[in-house]
């Protein structure tokens, strides 16, 4: 208590003083307390892309809406901005897994890792390989165990 930083997952959080700062610049930029994907869009210069790109950039905003509401509040905010800033590597690839993981069952398959090299390429612009080139090149050399699922959540973390 009187501490000015908190701990999370035993690392520093935002300091007090910090998340006082980034609340009025957030209140000032979203006066109602609540940022939309328009907005999201908006700050990151991120308009006018092309549907897969699109789709990519709703599902990292989706991933920051935690209670799932359409909009991303200031609590929302700070937990993203922490976990972008001062989140420790296995915190950052879970978040990675699960915005990755579409259909949420644990694995992402070769169709979600389509998705994945799509969106970037889209974000991008690179065009050395297509996707579906580049998506298989990469799946038959991780998918070491040829059960059709690139990488689940275990072999992420409990596998050497």
């Amino acid at each position: 208590m009187g501490n000015n930083e908190s701990r999370a997952g035993g690392q520093a959080a935002v300091s007090a003083k910090e998340t006082y700062v980034w609340y009025r610049k957030f209140m000032r930029e979203y006066p109602s307390g609540l940022q939309t994907l328009h907005e999201f869009k908006t700050l990151l210069g991120l308009q006018g892309l092309n549907p897969k790109a699109n789709q990519h950039v709703d599902q990292v905003y989706n991933t920051f809406d935690m209670n799932k509401d359409g909009f991303i509040d200031f609590l929302e905010f700070i937990a993203a901005i922490n976990l972008v800033i001062r989140g420790k590597m296995d915190q950052k690839l879970k978040w990675y897994f699960k915005l990755y993981d579409a259909d949420g069952n644990g694995s992402i398959d070769k169709k979600e890792l389509l998705n994945i090299f799509m969106a970037v390429q889209a974000l991008n612009g690179q065009q050395t390989l297509s996707p579906e080139e580049f998506t298989n090149l990469v799946f038959n050399k991780i998918d070491i165990n040829n059960d059709g699922k690139a990488v689940t959540l275990w072999r992420v973390f409990f596998t050497k």
